[in-house]
């Protein structure tokens, strides 16, 4: 039986980009190419046949006013998600409205997961157990991202290991995610860890 493979769009001006983002996708079990939108005139009339349930989008082609609230340009497509296509500087809180963010010289492995993730953030904002986390839990995160485990993260905390496992299950509740790794780009993502840490 074939995985499910996720309907993407991409709306950006760049064909080089768009072709680059196609080969991805096309290459990928998990994602099915379906269309490219250059601007973002009679936007809603040229999605709605696509059925996208992954929108990437360059957040540079929105005009600046409407910036402030994203998703309400894509109200008909409450079950995509939708994730920044960046290559030039972004405002962080423009960002923060984005179900995920790649960036232009990501690898295709955190591309891909990247869309994943975005795709789970997107299911667990409709859920009431979703909300942000609190910053005792992004501390939690990214001890969890260096790598440290309960042991250490409580020694380092101050905390007892079964404050950390009960932290590691409400992140996971959180986010959506349940692996160190998809952890790790998550708090990459979020901008709560350096790549450069890792080198």
């Amino acid at each position: 039986m074939q995985n499910k493979q996720y309907r993407v769009v991409v709306i950006e001006p760049s064909p080089i980009i768009i072709s680059g983002i196609k080969h991805l996708i096309e290459n990928s079990k998990d994602f099915l190419y379906v269309g490219s939108i250059a601007d973002m005139e009679f936007l809603i009339q040229r999605l709605t046949p696509l059925r996208p349930e992954i929108i990437i989008i360059n957040p540079s082609i929105i005009d600046f006013h409407k910036r402030s609230s994203v998703h309400s340009l894509f109200q008909n497509f409450s079950d995509a998600s939708i994730v920044a296509l960046c290559y030039n500087f972004i405002d962080s809180n423009i960002l923060k409205q984005f179900d995920g963010i790649i960036e232009i010289n990501d690898e295709k492995l955190k591309i891909e997961n990247t869309l994943i993730n975005s795709v789970n953030k997107n299911k667990n904002s409709e859920t009431p157990d979703s909300s942000e986390l609190s910053d005792r839990e992004k501390e939690i995160l990214i001890s969890i991202a260096k790598g440290f485990q309960n042991k250490e993260i409580a020694d380092i905390h101050n905390i007892s290991i079964h404050t950390v496992i009960s932290h590691r299950k409400n992140i996971t509740r959180k986010t959506g995610i349940k692996s160190v790794s998809g952890l790790t780009i998550y708090a990459l993502l979020n901008n709560l860890i350096n790549q450069n840490e890792f080198s």
